[in-house]
Formats: C-alpha cells, sequence, structure tokens
C-alpha cells in the first residue's frame, strides 16, 4: 500500500508584524533579526527554501508543538521577511529538507510520539511514508538533526 503525504511550511500571519519592530522589542521577545550571509545555512520555515546571501531572517523561537501532551516544545527557528508559504505538491521533498540531517517524529492524534528516526534528508520520502505506514501515525515533525531545530509538518495528502 502507497502512503502520500505533504510537507508544509509556517503561516508568515504571525511573523509579519516582526519585521517592523526595532532591535530592542525583537530582543524582548527573544527574537533577533539577521540577515544571510550564506546559502544554505539560513532555512525560511515558511517557504521551506534557504535564504540566499542578503535576504532579512528573523530568528526566534517557536512553539512548534503547542499541544497539551508531555511533548509540548518550542525551538529557534528562521523566518524570511516577505515569504511566501509553501504549498508544495503531494510527496515532494525540497532540497531544504534532502541537504540536511532530518529527525523524524511521529505524533498520534493525541500528540504523544509514537515513533520516531533519523536519516539523510536525500532518504526523507521512504522515512516518511516508512512512518506513515502506521495507522496511529497522524502527523509528523521534521528537525534539522544536527542543530535540532523544528523544520516542518508532514500530513497525509
Amino acid at each position: 500500500m502507497s502512503f502520500s503525504f505533504q510537507l508544509v511550511g509556517l503561516d508568515p500571519t504571525p511573523f509579519i508584524p516582526l519585521f517592523d519592530l526595532p532591535d530592542r522589542q525583537l530582543a524582548e521577545r527573544s527574537a533577533r533579526r539577521c540577515i544571510a550571509d550564506a546559502s544554505p545555512g539560513y532555512p525560511c520555515r515558511i517557504s521551506l527554501e534557504d535564504a540566499q546571501p542578503g535576504d532579512e531572517l528573523l530568528l526566534l523561537p517557536y512553539l512548534h508543538q503547542p499541544a497539551a501532551s508531555p511533548y509540548r516544545a518550542s525551538g529557534p527557528i528562521y523566518v524570511r521577511r516577505g515569504a511566501v508559504q509553501r504549498q508544495l505538491p503531494a510527496g515532494v521533498v525540497p532540497g531544504y529538507v534532502s541537504s540536511r540531517l532530518i529527525s523524524y517524529r511521529a505524533y498520534d492524534a493525541d500528540h504523544m510520539i509514537v515513533d520516531a528516526s533519523v536519516g539523510e534528508g536525500i532518504d526523507a520520502a521512504s522515512e516518511i511514508v516508512r512512518l506513515f505506514s502506521h495507522d496511529a501515525v497522524a502527523y509528523l515533525h521534521l528537525h534539522n538533526a544536527r542543530r535540532g531545530c523544528y523544520s516542518c509538518q508532514a500530513v497525509r495528502a
């Protein structure tokens, strides 16, 4: 049996007003403004692409697992000014994921981890399909394994 999936970028709406804040107010929110000086290196969680040198980004804490669960969690993410939420076709894994070591966390409907693994992003499609082959898995979170940052969500398509 084949399972299809879709990787989902974050909605940019809550981040847009943050770009207009002065650095002092960003710091009060534990956020920092930065300019990409290399690519890859600044993965935007909205566009699911690495920023290009010269792009303005915010590095900020993000509650990526907001559920009332023991796995409730937050971590740092980059978001790029002007980024548009990427709508990838089903089964597509962008270079943003395939070029990194990825940690996969499979959650059930109660937001409990029921499986997890780590592997090269080039194998992401097969690993996501494997994890979704378990009926209990409702969704996945992908993390950049080396730094532990949230990357994106995978949903059944």
